[in-house]
Order: structure tokens, then C-alpha cells, then sequence
């Protein structure tokens, strides 16, 4: 990253046309960080804060187009991948990876949507076809964000029942890939909200912070994960990128009830750090310009 620049994080992930999560929060992360922002879709979602309704996906090819006009022209400090379709999609990713090499990358490997329990990942697929791509995916990763379904699914063992055994799944999934897993305070249960990153060796660095009692929590992976992307290559290390995305994302939860954004689970609020020009926060009219 040239000195002074702005760090350069391509997302490449779905949409979400309210807002909330995918592409377009991401990019709302991105420039809450102060990093420019660069976005590649791989699934169009018809969806909103109470659920998906449907999903359609470009024929790979459009995909790899995406990812080869982009390093072709930019270089990449960062790059986030959320949800990658099907295992053709998670192949090619894990290609242009390999031929590209950014030098920072975070997987919040995305298999439903929580508000309407439907599967994203893998439609049409048998489930081990497309979990065994997302592995092989996940281990060309720096850090991955799996949530606790997605922890198990990728392990192949049960849901956990406990944080204790929530921690051995992510010791078991950063062994066996050779990356990070973090896994966040909010599974974890307890008054307090500690995240926790787990090191290939097994070794766990723990971020404490406070738990936000909100409801209104959508899109709080992707927030996350574009979040750990954005601030890694301004960062020394990926438990201080931990650290400060926390730290935001605490108060991206605590603002997200300021929103009047959908009838569901409301975003958190991406931007909650970010002045609101006076004009929006009065609730005396204001004259036009010129009067």
C-alpha cells in the first residue's frame, strides 16, 4: 500500500437491496474506515429485512470477468468474501487468489440467511460438493468468520451445545485449514460480549467488550468481516484490526436503533460514527437557498 493512500478492499459478495448486509453494507464499512471501497456480486438477492425471496446467480464466467477486470487495474490491499453462490464460484475465487495474492484476506463464509433460515450457499448442489469447496476456500483465507452453524457445517460435527465446545470446533477448523477463525462474543452467551481469535496452533487471544441488547442486528457478519478487511492493512496485526472492528461494531449496534429502516431485525447503523449534516438532524423546515 503506497504510504498516505487509502487502503484498497474489494468486497465480493451478493446484494442486498435494503441495504443491510452484502455488497452495499460492505462498502458502507469500507468507507467508515476510511478505505475505498471496490465491489464485485456474485449473487443478485431479492430480499429485505424479513427475508429472502429469491437468489439468482450470474453464470460463473461473469464472475471471473469481475475479479480479472479489477486486479487487472487496481491493486488490492484487502479483500472480504462473503457469499460465493456454489462451488464452481468458491473454485474460481480460490483461483484468482492464488494467481493475484492480495495480501489480506477475510472469508464470512455465508451458508443461509438468518432471518428467513434459506440456504445461499450450494442451491442445487449436493452439501458436500459445496462444503468442501468453501473449505478449500476458507484455507486460502488470513481469518474466517463463520457464525455457530456455519462453524459446525464446516468441521462436519453437530451444533455445539456450549461455548467450551464452540471454542474446540474453531480450534479444529483453524488447525485443519491453517487459518484464522474468530468467533464472536455473541455465541458465546454471558453479560459480557468477548470475541475470540483462534490461531492455527490453538491459540486463542480474547477481545473483551460489552454486550448491546438490540434487535437490531441484520447484517452483523458482513459488518464484521468488511470490517477486519478494511482496517488489516492499517493495522499491526489482526488481533488490533480485532480490536478496533469490535470497538466500531459495538457502536454500529448500539446506533442501529436510530434507523427506521424495515419492519424486520433493522442493520446496524454502518455510518454511526460519521457527522449527519445539520439539515437532516432539524425539525424546523429550511428555507431554500437563496431566501
Amino acid at each position: 500500500m503506497t504510504v498516505g493512500s487509502r487502503p484498497r478492499v474489494l468486497t465480493i459478495a451478493g446484494t442486498d437491496p435494503t441495504g443491510g448486509a452484502g455488497v452495499a453494507a460492505d462498502l458502507k464499512t469500507f468507507a467508515a474506515h476510511g478505505a475505498y471501497g471496490m465491489a464485485i456480486v456474485t449473487a443478485l438477492v431479492a430480499q429485505n429485512t424479513r427475508g429472502v425471496r429469491s437468489v439468482y446467480d450470474p453464470p460463473v464466467q461473469v464472475l471471473a470477468a469481475q475479479l480479472d477486470a479489477v486486479s487487472d487495474d487496481v491493486t488490492i490491499d484487502a479483500v472480504k468474501i462473503g457469499l460465493v453462490g456454489s462451488a464452481a464460484y468458491a473454485r474460481a475465487i480460490g483461483a484468482w487468489l492464488d494467481r493475484v495474492g492480495p495480501p489480506h484476506v477475510v472469508l464470512d463464509p455465508v451458508l443461509g440467511a438468518s432471518a428467513a433460515g434459506r440456504p445461499l450457499l450450494g442451491r442445487g448442489e449436493r452439501a458436500d460438493e459445496t462444503l468442501a469447496a468453501l473449505r478449500e476456500l476458507a484455507a486460502r483465507a488470513d481469518v474466517v468468520t463463520p457464525n455457530v452453524a456455519e462453524l459446525a457445517a464446516l468441521v462436519g460435527a453437530p451444533p455445539p451445545a456450549s461455548g467450551t465446545e464452540i471454542l474446540g470446533l474453531a480450534r479444529t477448523l483453524a488447525g485443519s485449514l491453517g487459518t484464522r477463525v474468530v468467533v464472536t462474543g455473541g455465541h458465546l452467551g454471558g453479560r459480557r460480549s468477548p470475541d475470540t481469535l483462534v490461531a492455527p496452533s490453538g491459540a486463542v487471544v480474547t477481545v473483551d467488550g460489552e454486550r448491546v441488547e438490540t434487535a437490531h442486528t441484520h447484517g452483523t457478519g458482513c459488518a464484521l468481516s468488511s470490517a477486519l478487511a478494511a482496517l488489516r492493512p492499517v493495522r499491526p496485526s489482526w488481533e488490533a484490526a480485532l480490536r478496533d472492528a469490535k470497538t466500531w461494531l459495538t457502536g454500529a449496534l448500539r446506533d442501529g436503533g436510530r434507523l427506521d429502516v424495515g419492519r424486520g431485525p433493522g442493520p446496524v447503523d454502518h455510518l454511526h460514527g460519521v457527522p449527519v449534516p445539520l439539515r437532516v438532524l432539524s425539525t424546523v423546515p429550511t428555507p431554500p437557498d437563496g431566501d
